[in-house]
């Protein structure tokens, strides 16, 4: 079947029920001693399913059925779905540790992801790399490669086969959330994991917070789904069943919304005062990269206005109809300043290193009509330009803009 068949999906064919019934029990029934024993063992040793679900942190039908969908259309061997995505990453950090306890990251990455890794928390050692740097990286007690693909916020691109093949051996791990399964397939270019924030686009409407990791392998799997069970970290059945619902319509959402980005951006790029746009193939480099590894560019784009900091933040309470908020993926155009929210805790020295402007405005697009949202953008752009900032000292004094991808702007 294509992509966007198996993401409706063929109907529910295991009961009379067209849609899966939620599962809200957290025990089951367990008339056999002899047939509980055999599924306490198999769920010990990370199997998926049991002959008896015998307990809600063991198994649930819904949790299940989302992690069937995921690993088809990721084209994986097995998946694994936590309670949050940031529950996702502590798996695989745990399981790293098991394996040897050195990680090499690629930055920038989400706020919440480089504060776990540079903190130890979990028992590993981080040691951060540009995708170029990572072979020299690579330690022999190195258990794990960690890259987002595009990355939060700056969405820069890693390709990701050239990646695998630097690591050597090593797992690559691809944050794949900004991607999508329905642009990008990490495991199809070699990575041994690929993992999503299902609160983000999966989701799709911000009423569900969940996140999901799928393996190459099943014994991966199966190491993960033990980790899962000990930490307590499975994903709720109501949450389940909202991803397993978002991935019907993920298509077509993330496509309509790719359409609006392209369309904002290829206009943002001749207004005056904006003097930086962050979209991915926006420039030849990663437009080859676009085109190698994603069936298209997404939904996110980052943009710097003349003016620095007090300017970015005029801009974002000026806007009306875009949502002054972290997260995205949703439905409805969300807009933040990563320096002040969701990388506030890096640091100023480390969102330094890793080239985020504190000025830097990430936009995450939705479905509003696109000449709806060029109106709120350029009406908080003129009013964010007489609410009376004063330029930074830092200020950038060039453009640094290229052509939109698939825009046909030169």
């Amino acid at each position: 079947m294509r992509f966007d068949t198996r993401l409706v999906g063929t109907g529910h064919r295991h009961s009379i029920s067209h849609v899966r019934p939620i599962d809200l029990s957290t025990t089951y029934h367990t008339p056999d001693p002899d047939v509980a024993a055999r599924s306490m063992t198999d769920f010990a040793t990370g199997a998926p399913t049991a002959d008896n679900p015998i307990y809600a942190r063991l198994f649930n039908p819904n949790g299940r059925d989302f992690e069937d969908r995921m690993t088809d259309l990721e084209g994986g061997a097995d998946s694994v779905c936590f309670a949050s995505g940031m529950a996702a990453l502590s798996a695989l950090l745990l399981d790293a540790r098991n394996r040897g306890g050195h990680v090499v990251a690629v930055p920038p990455v989400y706020g919440g992801s480089h504060t776990l890794l540079e903190s130890g928390l979990l028992g590993t050692e981080v040691t951060f790399a540009s995708a170029d740097a990572v072979r020299a990286a690579i330690r022999p007690e190195t258990a794990l490669v960690w890259v987002e693909s595009p990355s939060n916020p700056l969405l820069g691109l890693t390709d990701i086969e050239r990646l695998v093949e630097d690591a050597g051996g090593v797992p690559v791990a691809v944050d794949s959330t900004f991607g999508t399964p329905v642009l990008q397939n990490p495991i199809r270019h070699g990575a041994a994991f690929t993992m999503h924030s299902a609160t983000k686009f999966i989701g799709g409407h911000g009423d569900a917070m969940g996140g999901v990791v799928t393996a190459s392998s099943t014994e991966a799997a199966a190491r993960l789904r033990q980790i899962r069970i000990a930490t307590g970290a499975l994903l709720h059945p109501l949450a389940a069943h909202t991803f397993s619902r978002g991935l019907q319509t993920l298509g077509v959402r993330v496509r309509a919304m790719q359409d609006n980005a392209r369309a904002l951006v290829s206009r943002l790029q001749d207004h005056p005062e904006v003097i930086d746009l962050r979209f991915p193939g926006l420039h030849a480099a990663d437009d080859a990269i676009v085109r190698k590894q994603m069936a298209g560019p997404g939904t996110m784009f980052c943009l710097e206005l003349e003016g620095g900091v007090r300017r970015a933040d005029a801009f974002v309470a000026a806007l009306e109809i875009a949502v002054p908020a972290v997260s995205l993926g949703s439905v409805d155009t969300l807009v933040q300043r990563p320096a002040a929210l969701t990388h506030q805790l890096m640091g100023e020295e480390a969102r330094q290193a890793t080239g985020i402007p504190a000025s830097l405005i990430r936009v995450s697009v939705g479905l509003e009509d696109v000449d709806d949202l060029w109106d709120d953008f350029t009406r908080a752009i003129g009013r964010s330009a007489r609410s009376g900032w004063r330029a930074d000292s830092r200020e950038a004094t060039a453009r640094h803009i290229g052509p939109v991808p698939g825009s046909g702007v030169a």
